[in-house]
């Protein structure tokens, strides 16, 4: 896979999806900054519990992927999970 900003997106849109039962209602939208870009991931109330997983590990092996694939590009991306 080639990494570049838009398919880091992609790749969170992609796993989000494959996780909520409501993935009409997944939204993505990048901050790109300097240094660090921000990813915010809108998901269903009722889907943030999926997301997130328990005590958390889902939304770290989210952003670890999310880290990784950023370090071929030089870059620092945050996560941030939203509910709608």
């Amino acid at each position: 896979m080639d990494f570049s900003s838009g398919s880091m997106k992609e790749l969170i849109d992609y796993i989000a999806k494959s996780l909520v039962d409501n993935c009409d209602r997944v939204e993505i939208n990048e901050i790109a900054g300097t240094q660090t870009n921000v990813i915010e991931l809108k998901v269903a109330k009722e889907d943030v519990g999926k997301v997130i997983g328990r005590n958390g590990r889902t939304a770290d092996a989210i952003r670890t992927i999310l880290n990784c694939g950023a370090a071929k590009l030089n870059k620092r991306y945050i996560l941030h999970i939203i509910d709608q």
